[in-house]
């Protein structure tokens, strides 16, 4: 990504003082999206990338990205989950990254999120929605 794309991310997506998100969607349902996306990426930076209070500039570029892919779904609040999205709408090399990661924290967010986890299970039953 280019310089230019990656400051537009930053500007675009403000982050409190504490590392906690300011980003708000027009639902709730999109909103514990991004709560859960949020929560699998801390936990995989805490782990991989021994961070404690924030995100390493590496999973904070991630999140950010994921962010304006969340803000820019053509499905909307009917948005079903990524793996069951007839629309690959990540590059190549950052849908990568998030297999990685939802990989690796997805076990895990039961133990650290259980309500999160079980409301991200039940959205994978959500049907696609026709393009």
């Amino acid at each position: 990504m280019n310089t230019t794309a990656n400051s537009v991310l930053t500007q675009t997506i403000p982050m409190a003082t504490n590392g906690t998100s300011l980003v708000a969607f027009s639902s709730k349902r999109l909103n514990r999206e991004w709560k859960t996306m949020e929560a699998m990426m801390k936990i995989h930076c805490r782990d991989h990338h021994n961070t404690t209070m924030s995100l390493c500039a590496e999973c904070q570029g991630l999140l950010n990205y994921a962010n304006v892919r969340l803000d820019r779904c053509r499905f909307g609040e009917d948005k079903p989950t990524c793996a069951k999205c007839p629309v690959h709408c990540y590059q190549k090399t950052r849908r990568e990254q998030i297999r990685v990661m939802m990989r690796y924290a997805g076990p895990r967010m039961l133990w650290e999120h259980p309500i999160l986890s079980l409301r991200h299970w039940l959205d994978g039953f959500r049907k696609a929605p026709e393009i």
